[in-house]
């Protein structure tokens, strides 16, 4: 791949890709961490699958070939874990996971919030299986997602995070369902919930103020 290549396009365009590429294989019933675990061949589907992104998003296929020299390097980084798993992926700064029932945008709605689980690096990718199943198995939030290794200018400490977001801050029953839930599957250290409220108003914990809305 080139590395010189410092347009911004390509920044963005394998984010894109992916989450297009997972949005096309959940539509058929499996999700690409599935596929991957199971050892199953998907290429000729990956294949179809980037045919039909390069017709409708031209310009940011043709961005991916240019960094990538082709297709195919692409799908052998998907089978080598990128995108998959957090410490393998080096081309978005995040991993997501939706539930089957999310709507597209549903981690976006201001009324949304996400409970925060700060993990050592050497644990990120056990720790992420853990939520990542739950929540595709729906006995969760609407979505959670990882930080990768893919350095973070927005990121501080050496620690990375798991989001597991909730619908609704306010329906604070539902809220601590998942936090029970996750209680259950392992986390059993004390977590903070922040609201997205506060996310978008770029507001962050720092000494002496506290941004979390719940702590249990």
């Amino acid at each position: 791949m080139d590395e010189k290549c410092t347009d911004p396009i390509n920044d963005i365009a394998y984010g894109i890709f992916e989450h297009y590429l997972t949005k096309m294989l959940v539509r058929e019933g499996i999700p690409l961490f599935l596929i991957l675990e199971q050892g199953a061949d998907f290429h000729e589907k990956f294949n179809l699958i980037f045919e039909k992104f390069m017709g409708e998003y031209n310009s940011l296929a043709l961005a991916l070939i240019q960094q990538f020299s082709s297709a195919e390097t692409i799908y052998d980084m998907i089978c080598n874990g990128e995108g998959v798993i957090p410490s393998l992926t080096t081309q978005m700064y995040w991993i997501i996971q939706d539930a089957p029932s999310t709507g597209p945008g549903s981690t976006e709605d201001e009324n949304a919030g996400k409970w925060l689980i700060f993990v050592m690096p050497d644990e990120v990718d056990s720790k992420w299986v853990i939520v990542r199943n739950a929540t595709w198995q729906g006995q969760l939030g609407t979505s959670s997602k990882v930080s990768t290794a893919k350095p973070n200018p927005e990121s501080s400490g050496d620690k990375k995070v798991i989001y597991v977001y909730t619908r609704d801050w306010r329906d604070e029953t539902d809220v601590m369902r998942v936090r029970e839930h996750l209680r259950h599957i392992g986390f059993v250290d004390r977590l903070g919930y922040k609201r997205n409220i506060e996310t978008f108003a770029g507001e962050y914990s720092k000494k002496g103020k506290r941004v979390t809305y719940y702590v249990a």
